[in-house]
């Protein structure tokens, strides 16, 4: 079985805050918006993320972005007004910077240096 796209959804409880704090995260507007309580924002070629007004369940996603240097994503995140946890080692090969949205959503943030 073969995979083409990864959408990973992240159910918010207001829309409207939710929807500002992420458009700080990608320092962008989404890149398409499905309806008055749905955006997405495409991250990689394949990887796509996307908000949903969903109160019950809004607040219980954990999600990771990797990016290829860990430091000065989270400098940009800080530039941006957003709290984002320290940088810390996760085994022999990676870092992880954890955020958490308005709703307590878990974005993390992760490189992995393959070289090691």
């Amino acid at each position: 079985m073969k995979f083409d796209v990864l959408l990973a959804g992240v159910p918010v409880r207001d829309f409207t805050t939710a929807r500002a704090w992420y458009e700080r995260f990608f320092g962008r507007p989404p890149d398409v918006v499905a309806h008055a309580a749905e955006v997405l924002w495409q991250v990689s070629s394949g990887g796509w993320l996307y908000i949903v007004e969903d109160r019950e369940r809004a607040g219980k996603s954990s999600i990771a972005i990797a990016v290829p240097v860990i430091d000065d994503a989270v400098s940009v995140l800080e530039a941006r007004s957003l709290a984002i946890g320290p940088i810390e080692p996760q085994g022999a090969t990676a870092k992880k910077a954890v955020a958490q949205d308005p709703d307590g959503n878990v974005i993390a943030l992760i490189q992995v240096d393959a070289d090691r």
